[in-house]
């Protein structure tokens, strides 16, 4: 087989394991799905019947410049078309990001346990990543990774707010001075799925637009549109317009667009699924708290609960949950592996997962 050598290096693996995978693996399926920061509250009943609606005319591609709902994104945040470029959700995205811009031993700053598809993306074009340490607090280090990123000058510079996976969120003055510190030849990846959960001031002004600054956002989370794959980047027009070289021109599914513009118009749903994840999210602290873990402050749709030991320990923490049909993830990388990470759920998805949790813990 005529793989290059870059192919033949590279692991056979994936960022994730699925709950599909895991449910094939023991012949069981989950009571409760709470590990991959879906939204079980689904999409607006408008999105719902929209896509039911483009659903019969499948027959025919999505529109492959995506004019319309570039259009309501741009209205959405008070920018202009040419400031968004649209994809298979930031997964994609990221993934044409580093196919434009990393060749074989560039260099790629992040922090060191930060969203690890992001790596999966950039380790598949042979660049070579350098990692920043969290601070003693679970919080990304914009500092240190601004000092990083002057010594170094890398391709990217990558920095989520809110965080995946601690639900940790810097306000908007110190992502700005990141902004302004990252070199004028690094791109400044900044990953804001949770942006709908956070609070306003996390969140730097959109404009003025920096051709090395690109803003990536998702369907996937606050609408409640994951398994749909739609996703976006702001960005300054000289700089979006390399994704039109490289990406799949019908990638994006008729449905998947006619969803996107109709979750936008239905803001009252959308504030009303805002107001549910906070809810749950003070739900899931306190099942937290009441099992002798620590619930870290998220602005996102999860609760990352510290275990108050190693990786091995919260591991077998992990594993006694799911085993009893509860899914639920935790972070890979030490020090952040002494954490699960609970997405929030309904009444009754969280009174399962108290329920895991204590069983565990008991065996512990």
């Amino acid at each position: 087989m005529s793989l290059t050598a870059l192919a033949r290096s590279l692991p056979s693996t994936v960022p994730f394991v699925g709950p599909e995978a895991l449910e094939r693996r023991t012949g069981r399926p989950f009571k409760a799905r709470l590990g991959a920061n879906e939204s079980v509250f689904g999409p607006s009943p408008a999105v719902v019947d929209a896509m039911a609606a483009a659903a019969r005319d499948s027959w025919a591609y999505g529109d492959p410049e995506h004019f319309e709902v570039k259009a309501a994104i741009a209205a959405h945040h008070g920018v202009g078309p040419e400031n968004v470029a649209v994809g298979e959700g930031i997964d994609g995205l990221l993934g044409l990001l580093v196919r434009l811009t990393v060749e074989p031993g560039d260099k790629v700053v992040t922090s060191l346990g930060a969203y690890p598809t992001f790596n999966y993306h950039v380790v598949g074009h042979g660049g070579v990543l350098d990692f920043v340490p969290y601070r003693a607090d679970d919080h990304e280090d914009p500092e240190a990774l601004a000092e990083r990123a002057a010594a170094l000058h890398p391709k990217l510079l990558y920095f989520a707010n809110p965080d995946n996976p601690t639900g940790t969120w810097h306000e908007g003055a110190a992502v700005q001075r990141l902004i302004e510190a990252t070199p004028e030849e690094t791109i400044l990846v900044l990953d804001e799925a949770y942006a709908d959960f956070a609070p306003g001031s996390a969140l730097p002004p959109l404009v003025p637009f920096r051709p090395n600054v690109l803003r990536f956002r998702t369907f996937s989370k606050a609408h409640g549109m994951a398994g749909a794959r739609i996703g976006y980047v702001l960005g300054a027009p000289e700089t979006l317009v390399h994704f039109d070289k490289v990406r799949n021109h019908f990638g994006l599914s008729r449905m998947a667009q006619a969803g996107a513009i109709a979750a936008l118009a239905d803001k009252a749903y959308l504030r009303e699924t805002v107001a549910r994840v906070a809810q749950a999210r003070e739900t899931l602290a306190a099942i937290a708290l009441d099992a002798g873990l620590r619930p870290l402050p998220s602005a996102t749709n999860f609760v990352a609960m510290d275990c108050g030991g190693d990786g091995a320990h919260a591991r077998a923490i992990l594993d006694g949950v799911i085993s009893r049909g509860v899914f639920i993830r935790m972070p890979g990388q030490p020090p952040l592996d002494r954490m699960i990470r609970v997405t929030v759920g309904r009444p009754e998805e969280l009174a399962l997962f108290a329920e895991a949790l204590s069983a565990s813990l008991r065996d512990r």
